[in-house]
């Protein structure tokens, strides 16, 4: 596909303006390209301008990618766009309270207000940190709850609950719920009713038991029910299928108790946050939920013309009825794949798409049946399907359907009647249908799946796209390894180093369980009550041994250096200056040090913890394997090890699907919170306590609840959706990879396995280049996010004579990316010939078209500058940035200053020992003019102004 070429269905999406329309967009079919292309031709009515338009994203990234690609395709310029509704749902409610919102809490019978200094609490860690706070607190005072208490084992599992209630739409009020949150709580029986009919259906016929029945085989297993409860004959029953009436008699149960406990901890949790002045993310959709449902004036001032969503299969139920009290008419697009649906553990639900029409009709309904909120018609509904593929050969699509349909363990029933009825199938695009689906199987599958690099590397099996279509040898960097889950990456990261093949992992880690967590906390012990575990982990980092450390430990002869350390910690006043200490005698400065520092930090500021409390933060954070964001660059030629579920939206050559083993992929099942809530069956409680019953006090297991968990199908569909998602991130290449217990779904799908024996040779370094121009911290999910383009005046650009356009100016740089490449590629112009000849006259490594991420600090929120730098020019001593200009003029030459200042401080950060500098090249003239940077403060500087005009 080209940049200038919708295929048709895109063209029939980008010119359907109006009216409600449904689009499947299909993974690699073109989805932003098409999005923007949308926007910018409604945004092109006479009529229309984009403070009109609502476009949601679900990332800060994809709504600036997503403005800079509209910038290019329409007549409004970037400084227009500054402050265009192209945003997240967080953000946008973000806007209506900062600007209408103060009193939102009112309606839920809380006196205090939302201000302008409420902060946004993003960091999990953070609130997590606050809410034991507030639960303990909560506890002391409620007594009239203990029983619930002593029920529970882990009390902050109610954070989740609260969460997962207000992505619902479920809200408290002082005295009960807000509009019919408790009919959500209650749950509904006709639905559970169907479900518990088709699981307790007799199978083979009737011959063969129902799959209830089975199940139920283990009630009461490893179980310790109160007296009152059946027996295991009375629930089963004695024939192929279980006595009807169970259905409602699981069901029905008394929580008139459970539902005030659960309201009460709500209420006063959000009392609690608001008095502490801040909101996490569910509770700002929560209160801009609440005003734009009470006051009515208030939506109609700022309702849309037009509304577009996209990634609609992220969505939550509040989303959906929020995108429906912000659309003026019914001119809404909402944009999603249901097969991608992978995020249910952050509240996305499937359902918004697969049952788009029902839930349209149903949430109108549900928002008129006391003032008409919702205008417009609901139907007639376009649907548009964008079926061409960019990404992926043929083979890798129709293979990655298999992957919907597949049982994910032996006890999984998959409909698959219901899955062919609304899969569409997708059509490739590729020039090459070179592909190779295979699996592997190895008792040492960590080597088996290096090895298997090598081989890709360096054998003649493997050939993928080059940027002028021909074939190619693979290289690291086309490859990825997605695993389920962390651990097994981690681990294989490990072996890599040990080999010397280069290799990255990105994404999430396990925070407190780093080298740096570590030290801090043993320091932190030292500091606290001179703990001997502390100590221990110091003087093993020092090198001693076993021994001598037993010996230190009974003697308390610390080494001299340590003490003296540890009394230069005691005069340090804030808990910062600790770990900044701690690391600088370590020599940690690197990203992990950051997040460490920022998150400690953070939780410090935010609660009321002693030094003692945060040590044992610490430890719940070592304990659950609490998870961060800390990207540390791949470099530009390393295999990347990722989880799947940060993998969506990307694309590799070839993928690496490991850990394809029991128990890892899907994960066994774990024990599920105490108290829950879920569709149909509503809040339950799965143990309880009790003093009365034989006289013992003790927590007992629901039986109710085990009943009623046997009549729900296991979440599978989501795995599945997984799986799929994981083999179309591949254009050219499939590899799964198992170990001595392969999963469900290797052996189900139509791949054949090969038992392999690995070799695995080291290699060197110096074939890879492990520099990148990626310096990143963790990026606010919250309203703010940059590119240069954003910090630059576009009057800068008006009235200029002369001009050759951006399509000028764009041929003259992909002719400049694809000459450094390498290409053969003829100049077709005279700035494209000085192009040649200044490319001709380098003589270091050429880094093209690089990302760029600038982490800053502003007023204690994390702001990210992200951009794109033309031409980095890698020498040993220096690094020269360069960036193209096909201007006539230097009109505009300040304004690049500020661009160039943003790739000249990232340069500096990943190049700390070369001089860096950075200048434009003016492709007419082919004169060279290096800028002096704007410093860090002056970025920010720029950074708050841009957010205030």
């Amino acid at each position: 596909m080209t940049e200038f070429e919708p295929n048709e269905r895109q063209q029939q999406l980008i010119d359907s303006t109006d009216g409600l329309h449904l689009v499947d967009a299909g993974a690699g079919t073109g989805k932003t390209f098409t999005v923007t292309r949308r926007y910018a031709n409604i945004v092109e009515q006479s009529d229309v301008t984009p403070e009109d338009v609502l476009l949601v994203t679900f990332t800060n990234n994809a709504a600036a990618e997503m403005k800079e690609r509209i910038v290019g395709n329409c007549r409004y310029g970037m400084r227009e766009f500054a402050d265009a509704p192209i945003q997240t749902f967080h953000s946008l409610c973000h806007d209506i309270l900062e600007e209408h919102g103060h009193a939102a809490p009112t309606h839920l019978d809380i006196e205090d207000r939302i201000t302008g200094s409420t902060r946004l609490i993003e960091d999990e860690l953070v609130e997590g940190a606050l809410f034991r706070e507030f639960i303990g607190r909560f506890s002391d005072t409620h007594p009239e709850y203990d029983e619930f208490f002593r029920a529970l084992s882990d009390p902050s599992e109610l954070l989740d609950l609260i969460n997962q209630l207000a992505a619902k739409g479920v809200f408290p009020t002082e005295d009960g719920w807000y509009r019919d949150g408790e009919r959500h709580l209650d749950g509904d029986f006709d639905a559970f009713e169907r479900y518990f009919e088709a699981m307790n259906e007799p199978r083979n016929g009737g011959h063969k038991q129902s799959l209830l029945r089975s199940k139920l085989g283990r009630y009461g297993r490893n179980k310790c029910y109160l007296p009152e409860a059946p027996k295991k004959p009375a629930v089963r029953g004695s024939g192929k299928h279980v006595p009807e009436d169970l259905a409602r008699w699981a069901f029905e149960e008394e929580r008139t108790d459970l539902k005030a406990f659960v309201h009460d901890v709500y209420h006063a949790y959000l009392t609690f946050a608001l008095r502490r002045n801040y909101l996490n993310f569910g509770f700002l959709q929560l209160f801009a939920f609440v005003v734009l449902c009470e006051n009515h004036q208030l939506r109609d001032e700022v309702a849309f013309e037009y509304v577009m969503i996209d990634e609609f299969q992220d969505s939550s139920e509040i989303q959906f009825k929020l995108a429906l009290l912000l659309a003026g008419t019914n001119n809404i697009c909402v944009v999603g794949d249901w097969k991608q649906s992978i995020y249910s553990f952050q509240y996305a639900d499937v359902d918004n798409v697969v049952e788009f029409e029902t839930r349209l009709d149903r949430f109108i309904e549900q928002l008129n049946d006391d003032h008409e909120r919702v205008s417009f018609p609901s139907r007639p509904i376009t649907t548009i399907e964008l079926v061409e593929n960019y990404r992926s050969t043929q083979e890798i699509l129709d293979f990655s359907e298999h992957a919907l349909r597949v049982p994910a363990a032996s006890r999984d029933d998959v409909d698959t009647e219901a899955i062919d009825d609304r899969l569409v199938s997708l059509q490739s695009n590729a020039d090459h249908e070179n592909t190779t689906i295979e699996a592997i199987q190895s008792d040492e599958e960590q080597v088996a799946v290096l090895a298997k690099i090598q081989e890709i590397v360096t054998g003649e099996g493997y050939r993928v796209e080059a940027e002028n279509g021909d074939l190619r040898q693979p290289e690291y960097g086309d490859i990825t390894v997605l695993t389920r889950t962390r651990d097994f990456g981690r681990e294989l990261l490990g072996t890599a180093e040990e080999c010397g093949l280069p290799m990255a992992y990105e994404g999430g880690i396990e925070l407190f369980r780093t080298d740096q967590a570590k030290l801090l906390l043993a320091w932190l012990r030292i500091l606290d009550t001179n703990a001997d575990r502390g100590w221990a982990t110091v003087l093993e980092r020092a090198g001693y041994t076993l021994d001598e450390i037993d010996h230190l430990l009974d003697t308390e002869e610390y080494p001299t250096d340590m003490v003296a350390f540890r009394e230069k910690l005691h005069d340090l006043e804030t808990l910062g200056g600790v770990a900044r200490r701690v690391f600088a005698r370590y020599g940690y400065d690197g990203p992990r040090a950051d997040v460490v520092l920022h998150t400690i930090q953070s939780v410090h500021d935010s609660t009321t913890l002693t030094r003692g409390d945060l040590i044992r933060f610490i430890e719940r954070g070592i304990e659950s394997g609490s998870t961060h964001d800390v990207h540390t660059g791949a470099g530009t030629n390393s295999v990347t090890v990722q989880t799947i579920h940060a993998t969506k939206g990307l694309e590799y050559p070839i993928v690496i699907l490991a850990n394809m083993n029991s128990g890892r992929f899907p994960p066994s099942g774990g024990g599920s919170d105490v108290i829950s809530y879920e569709d149909p069956i509503g809040l339950r409680q799965r143990k309880v306590y009790s003093a009365d019953a034989n006289e013992l006090p003790h927590v007992y297991d629901n039986w109710r609840a085990d009943v009623l968990k046997n009549c729900l199908p296991r979440e599978y569909d989501e795995e599945r959706r997984l799986l799929y998602v994981a083999i179309t991130r591949a254009q050219s290449h499939v590899v799964f990879s198992a170990g001595e217990d392969p999963n469900t779904f290797i052996d189900e799908l139509p791949v054949e396995v090969e038992s392999v024996d690995p070799e695995l040779t080291e290699i060197g370094r110096e074939d890879t280049d492990g520099s990148t121009l990626r310096v990143e911290m963790p990026v606010s999910a919250g309203p703010r996010s940059h590119t240069p383009h954003t910090l630059m005046r576009d009057d800068a650009f008006e009235g200029v004579e002369e001009g050759r356009g951006t399509e000028f100016g764009t041929r003259v740089h992909d002719f400049a990316e694809a000459y450094a490449l390498g290409e053969d590629v003829d100049p077709a112009s005279d700035d494209e010939e000085t192009v040649e000849r200044f490319i001709d006259g380098l003589d270091g490594k050429l880094l093209v078209e690089e990302d760029v991420y600038l982490p800053l600090s502003i007023d204690g929120e994390q702001v990210t500058i992200s951009g794109v730098v033309d031409l980095v020019h890698v020498l040993p001593d220096r690094i020269e940035i360069v960036d193209y200009k096909t201007d006539r003029g230097r009109h505009a030459e300040a304004e690049y200053r500020k661009q160039l200042s943003v790739y000249y401080h990232v340069a500096e950060d990943v190049y700390p020992d070369r001089d860096i500098s950075a200048s434009i090249l003016y492709t007419e003239t082919g004169g060279r003019q290096e800028i002096e940077p704007l410093s860090i403060d002056e970025l920010r500087g720029l950074v708050t102004e841009t957010g205030r005009t």
